[in-house]
């Protein structure tokens, strides 16, 4: 798993769970949104690497929504539509979007496309790095949690979870993305690594500092 994390906003149902479904499959963690209105919700809570947007969506359109993240910062945008005149493709384009694939297309098309503009974003921030927690580091790449000279234990679940937060530092993180590959999709499993990981790395459990919970979102890793 690559960690990325995709938001794919899409009106069409049927499309949106079978994009979400390849590019999980391909190692990405996806997050959907029917409309631009709830996107905006998601970018709000959440960090993404990269948007996969339509154009023709009730409300505002794809190409209102890359503006509009283009003036928040530099998330990258894959514009995916049926418009694919050469007007169309212009227009996204100078919206600020970073590429343009027109419907029908080839899946193994699109995750080539999303590869190559991520290399183009750089690597993410943090990854292969360590993270400070209080008195304790984390070793992204190795999965190991130092405090000191002592590595302190963690089973195979608690390093995934705490290594898949680490990879969005200071981001909310969707509670069921994180229990998407454990043996327990209803979350549960999260909860219970959670309140473990806070007894190793929290100088007091009951309040968390590093390891914060986001109400009705998920979780959120927030080093020092």
């Amino acid at each position: 798993m690559n960690g990325r994390h995709l938001l794919v906003v899409d009106d069409d149902d049927r499309l949106r769970a079978l994009l979400k479904e390849y590019l999980a499959r391909a190692g990405f963690r996806v997050t959907v949104a029917a409309d631009a209105a709830a996107a905006k919700r998601l970018l709000g809570l959440m960090a993404f690497d990269l948007l996969i947007v339509d154009v023709m969506m009730p409300g505002e359109s794809g190409f209102d929504l890359t503006d509009w993240v283009r003036k928040r910062g530099a998330t990258p945008v894959l514009i995916l539509t049926a418009r694919g005149e050469p007007t169309d493709r212009i227009e996204g384009l100078s919206r600020g979007a970073d590429d343009y694939l027109g419907k029908p297309f080839e899946p193994q098309e699109l995750i080539l496309r999303i590869e190559a503009i991520l290399r183009r974003a750089g690597e993410r921030p943090g990854a292969g790095g360590k993270l400070t927690l209080g008195d304790c580091v984390f070793d992204l790449e190795r999965g190991e949690l130092w405090r000191g000279e002592d590595r302190v234990r963690l089973t195979e679940g608690e390093a995934d979870l705490l290594r898949a937060l680490a990879l969005q530092p200071n981001a909310p993180v969707d509670r069921l993305e994180l229990a998407r590959d454990t043996a327990d999709p209803s979350g549960r499993a999260v909860d219970v690594h959670v309140t473990r990981l806070r007894r190793k790395i929290e100088p007091d459990p009951r309040t968390p500092r590093y390891l914060t919970t986001v109400r009705g979102v998920g979780y959120m890793l927030i080093p020092d």
